[in-house]
């Protein structure tokens, strides 16, 4: 690693890291000597306000602002650094460990350009030096970002829903992944794999994938009889150019503002063009769980090993069965189930199994503080935590669904 200053003899240093100590962040160092080589620098906290006065800071590409849970008694001090920075066009990349949201989020108001978790994802620090190089001619965002689907297609795609008995049971977490993990597996191909974020009030898929909420949702569905390929496309957001991803609405809006005819339009059209279709829906049951459960596939439930889970679980099935709706698809997704080892917590899953009458087919172990620590950052398990127990059960169940599709398709 160079000095901060640089020296007549050696090429001017392009990028500097920020932090309490960067020995903390090691695998940062390895991943700037990869990118830069001799090229840069480090400094502290204090001394990055002083050294963007010094002439040498106009040569500066970008620093990296390196903090961690401990840093976040400094944000007012990091802010100004961001501030300077942006002041003599240099880009901020923002390094954060065990950060929580809402530090980052006004971190990210004070203009820092790049957000990059720590641990590093392999090769994302160097994606992201590569966007700030590219930046240079900056393209529209709402334009690169919107799907553009053609006209007269009809995949007739298959529906899987993701519907939560209960607050915290994993229900948001498998939609985005079990999307992202359909989307991996067919690398060469353009997206085929959609995911309908349904909770209108409180959808959170936007904040797991950390794409912005926009106004064209809310009005694509407060007019859905005059929806059309391109004002659907231009509801949708692209997440990696590999998935189209509806978000909830900017806005709380009535459950009840939305009709069955109006959800049932917008699935047609995501079936049309999509190979898949993912819907994460609301906990409660609305007028359109109907519409949806007619049109799913497969219609996942998800549920823990504890009380209000097992009583909601017996009160959905009930609702459903009192209007003699399709129960037979619904799959039943225990989340943080037992450990193999856990001999009393599979005689605890048995024994919720035969009381409640139903078969829990799918079993996702309890991945950590990984699972909050990807949502947070905005990426999916398979770019954060690729060897994360939950990823795996996700990726497994993915490719089931997609080698049953093909033997589908095939037989047809």
């Amino acid at each position: 690693m160079s000095s901060v200053m640089p020296q007549p003899e050696t090429a001017p240093i392009v990028a500097c890291t920020i932090s309490r100590d960067v020995q903390n962040f090691d695998l940062l160092i390895e991943d700037m000597e990869q990118a830069l080589g001799e090229s840069w620098g480090d400094l502290g906290f204090a001394e990055a306000l002083a050294f963007f006065n010094q002439p040498e800071a106009e040569a500066m590409e970008f620093v990296a602002l390196a903090l961690d849970d401990a840093d976040e008694d400094n944000l007012v001090l990091m802010g100004e650094i961001i501030t300077q920075a942006k002041a003599r066009d240099i880009k901020v990349i923002l390094i954060a460990e065990d950060v929580t949201p809402a530090s980052l989020h006004q971190l990210l108001r004070r203009g820092a350009d790049e957000f990059v978790p720590y641990p590093l994802p392999e090769g994302e620090l160097h994606s992201a030096i590569e966007r700030l190089r590219a930046s240079g001619t900056p393209q529209p965002v709402e334009a690169e970002r919107t799907a553009q689907l053609k006209t007269g297609v009809n995949k007739e795609g298959a529906v899987f829903v993701t519907h939560g008995v209960a607050g915290g049971t994993g229900a948001t977490t498998l939609a985005v992944n079990l999307a992202w993990e359909l989307a991996l597996l067919n690398p060469n191909e353009t997206p085929n794999v959609c995911l309908l974020d349904f909770d209108l009030q409180f959808g959170s898929a936007s904040t797991f994938l950390d794409l912005p909420r926009r106004e064209a949702v809310f009005e694509m569905l407060s007019d859905t009889e005059a929806m059309d390929e391109e004002i659907f496309g231009q509801s949708l957001l692209t997440f990696e150019e590999k998935l189209q991803v509806l978000t909830a609405p900017a806005d709380m809006i009535p459950l009840d503002l939305i009709t069955p005819e109006d959800i049932n339009r917008v699935i047609e059209m995501a079936r049309a063009h999509f190979d898949y279709v993912v819907i994460d829906m609301p906990s409660t049951l609305v007028q359109w769980t109907e519409t949806v459960l007619s049109a799913a596939h497969i219609y996942f439930i998800t549920l823990e090993l504890d009380l209000r889970s097992a009583q909601n679980t017996l009160r959905f099935k009930r609702a459903l069965q009192s209007e003699e709706l399709p129960i037979e698809k619904l799959r039943y997704v225990l989340n943080r189930a037992p450990k193999f080892t856990d001999l009393g917590g599979k005689a605890r899953v048995k024994r919720l199994s035969e009381s409640l009458d139903i078969a829990i087919e799918v079993q996702l172990p309890d991945g950590g503080k990984p699972i909050t620590q990807s949502a947070d950052h905005g990426l999916p398990l398979a770019s954060s935590a690729t060897k994360n127990p939950l990823r795996r059960e996700i990726a497994k169940l993915a490719a089931s669904i997609h080698e049953l599709s093909e033997d589908h398709v095939k037989a047809a």
